[in-house]
């Protein structure tokens, strides 16, 4: 069985849907499956220095990496897929043509970008099978981002692409509900994502409030993703506004990119507001750096708008850090029944009371982490999901014996 994921970008700009790839195809050869990534050597508003063309080693699976064409031309014609962009590729086209028939069955990872399109149509043209990850962009806040130019596209290409898959693979019961409503009748895979084992770092929280100056005695609350309207980090800053001016003691970390546009609006709510000096931006974090985030922190908060997954918040749990999630983050009916963390309707009133819980409870907080690291251990184990995965391939595979 080989199997050829498609993504537009695997750049570690590009965040969790980026590494989620990585970690599933490394799990699946793990699993015995003779897996392979081609995608394009995008990495937010800069490229990969990668060689193209050829299969190489990256980050320890093997990947295809082609050209980005273009990058002003693509943002001026089709930016359809929100965030990712519809990034353009010759080199991946051709490829693509002509190397589909040697895989046994295509996943695609976005929908609404040239990429997984492109490779869902020379699929189904060459009679190879494929399977489509449509990582949350039919949730109903995804569907409203580009309205008119995705209702065009999916009129013309995406509901074609969609309704003729082998399957949908889903990460949640919610993005399961949204694929229907959406009128997809494809058969769904719901699995979720996985998550590392954390390698656990000694001295966590005092080298934190060391390299930060934080107090020792204050709390510290994380928001780990990109900074982009989206996760609503500006949410978070407000709820916290209302905190500090009832004296409560914490210090906020901001942890990723975004456009510097957005992030000096930021600046200027955290100053409007008084937090300058209870504030701490990191930039885009990873490996130790990231962990040490995870392991030195007090509260895991995103009150995203929506989230298909939300690895980052499957991470902090993994570590034993409560969260605070909105229902926007798909995966907070599981978090609300293991009482893995609070999940809270996106309001700043609302958020700010369930931060106030946490902060007055240390205890509260332990219970929460402790329940949340059971999930992460049980739920999203890379291995089991791997393990699952390669018998849905297996399944349509056989499936597509039968019908020939």
């Amino acid at each position: 069985m080989k199997i050829l994921h498609v993504i537009p970008s695997i750049g570690p700009k590009r965040g969790g849907p980026s590494k989620a790839v990585l970690a599933m195809v490394k799990a699946l050869r793990e699993c015995g499956v003779d897996t392979e990534i081609a995608t394009i050597n995008d990495n937010g508003p800069y490229v990969l220095d990668v060689p193209f063309n050829q299969r190489i080693e990256y980050e320890g699976v093997p990947v295809w990496f082609f050209s980005k064409f273009s990058p002003q031309i693509q943002r001026f014609a089709f930016s359809v897929g929100a965030d990712k962009g519809f990034i353009f590729s010759t080199d991946l086209t051709r490829w693509l043509w002509q190397h589909v028939k040697d895989y046994d069955l295509i996943e695609t990872h976005y929908i609404f970008s040239y990429a997984s399109t492109c490779a869902g149509i020379f699929a189904r043209w060459q009679g190879v099978p494929y399977v489509v990850r449509t990582i949350g962009q039919l949730a109903p806040w995804g569907l409203t981002q580009s309205r008119l130019k995705k209702q065009l596209y999916s009129l013309l290409i995406e509901r074609h692409n969609l309704n003729n898959a082998a399957a949908i693979h889903c990460t949640s019961a919610s993005e399961a509900e949204d694929v229907r409503n959406f009128g997809i009748k494809t058969p769904t895979i719901t699995l979720p994502l996985g998550v590392n084992q954390p390698i656990y770092l000694p001295d966590a929280k005092q080298k934190l409030h060391y390299l930060y100056e934080i107090p020792t005695d204050t709390p510290v609350v994380l928001f780990l993703s990109r900074l982009h309207y989206k996760k609503r980090p500006d949410l978070l800053v407000r709820s916290l506004g209302q905190l500090a001016a009832q004296d409560y003691n914490f210090h906020l970390i901001l942890a990723g990119s975004g456009e510097p546009d957005y992030i000096d609006d930021l600046k200027n709510l955290i100053a409007s507001l008084g937090l300058s000096s209870q504030t701490s931006f990191t930039g885009f974090v990873t490996g130790d750096n990231k962990q040490l985030l995870l392991q030195g922190c007090d509260i895991f908060v995103l009150p995203s708008f929506s989230e298909n997954f939300g690895i980052a918040v499957a991470e902090a749990m993994a570590v034993g850090l409560p969260v605070i999630v909105t229902p926007g983050v798909q995966i907070a009916p599981e978090i609300a029944e293991a009482r893995a963390g609070l999940v809270v309707e996106g309001e700043e009133d609302t958020l700010a009371n369930a931060i106030t819980q946490l902060l007055k409870s240390p205890e509260l907080r332990q219970q929460l982490g402790k329940n949340g690291q059971n999930l992460a251990n049980n739920r999203y184990s890379w291995n089991a999901i791997a393990q699952n995965l390669s018998t849905a391939y297996q399944s349509i595979l056989a499936q597509k014996s039968i019908h020939k």
